[in-house]
């Protein structure tokens, strides 16, 4: 049986209640945009767009892919919840408004921040998920309250929790999330240190 898709949503509707380009891919990856469904705005992201050959190999693999990790997260408090595959070449997820992190970061990062974000990532490592390209900055948000959104898991691996390959292999991979994490921290205190300075 066929699932259906999220919130109704069928792909001839997609033209007709799109709202918003929130980012347009390049040749290799997919299309991501606002569509609104019974007044409520959600994310898509497409490979529909793209070349035959990338709609038949890398577009359905990499859409799969993504999607699961989105379903392994579930619940997970700084990654938006998916709602449902569309077609083998798109799914739903929750919109969780947000500014990409940025020199405006000092400004937009609430007080714990930091914090908040490596609990958050830790989160990930504790269900047995690395991300791998939170040094993006259009990968880590920043929402209205100040608290981190983690978004985009195209690159992500993960394992089960306490298996053997999770025991292998989390220890050598998390050392990238972490990295990430501490550039985010050394980049708010400089933006600190500049701003006390009147530089900034």
């Amino acid at each position: 049986m066929v699932a259906a898709p999220p919130l109704g949503i069928e792909r001839s509707a997609l033209p007709a209640i799109t709202t918003r380009v929130l980012n347009r891919g390049n040749s290799r990856n997919p299309d991501v945009f606002l569509v609104e469904v019974e007044d409520r705005e959600i994310v898509v992201k497409d490979f529909a767009p793209r070349s035959a050959l990338v709609r038949a190999t890398l577009g359905r693999w990499l859409t799969a892919r993504e999607a699961a990790a989105y379903r392994w997260l579930e619940g997970h408090p700084a990654v938006p919840s998916f709602l449902g595959s569309i077609d083998p070449l798109a799914f739903a997820l929750e919109f969780r408004p947000g500014r990409r992190v940025s020199r405006h970061l000092l400004d937009d990062a609430g007080p714990d921040f930091i914090a908040s974000l490596a609990r958050a990532v830790d989160e990930l490592h504790t269900r047995g998920l690395v991300h791998l390209d939170l040094g993006h900055r259009s990968n880590v948000l920043v929402d209205d309250r100040g608290e981190p959104v983690l978004i985009d898991f195209a690159s992500a691996l993960w394992f089960r929790p306490g298996g053997l390959a999770a025991r292998l292999c989390l220890p050598a991979l998390v050392g990238y999330d972490q990295r990430a994490v501490a550039k985010y921290r050394e980049k708010l205190e400089r933006q600190r240190s500049l701003r006390a300075e009147g530089q900034l």
